[in-house]
């Protein structure tokens, strides 16, 4: 790997570049919040090769989601079971406007 694949990963939402410390400093809680949210199957961090935990931008900004929602009162699971409901509905609503968009080119076309 060259220096320049390293700097491109740095744009890589995916890429798991944040420690457990530096996530939950980031984003304001403890690492334990982090723990419960992956305990709840809301975020699965990946591992380092010593097997420490490792997030990635996108882990951190559902994280971040699931923050808010506890911050308002809501119980870490049924935070973590609200925003597993929103990224489905967020699916089905694509997948519709997809169909919806084949089917009116299909009636244009007949």
């Amino acid at each position: 790997m060259t220096a320049d694949d390293s700097y491109d990963r740095l744009d890589d939402d995916d890429y798991p570049a944040y420690t457990m410390g530096r996530a939950a400093e980031m984003l304001g809680t403890t690492q334990g919040f982090l723990r419960a949210i992956g305990e709840a199957r809301l975020i699965t961090p990946l591992r380092s090769a010593g097997g420490h935990r490792r997030y990635s931008r996108y882990q951190l900004r559902i994280a971040a989601r699931a923050r808010e929602l506890v911050d308002h009162g809501t119980p870490v699971e049924a935070a973590c079971r609200i925003i597993i409901l929103e990224d489905q509905l967020e699916e089905a609503q694509r997948i519709n406007a997809e169909y919806r968009r084949a089917a009116s080119l299909h009636a244009v076309g007949s």
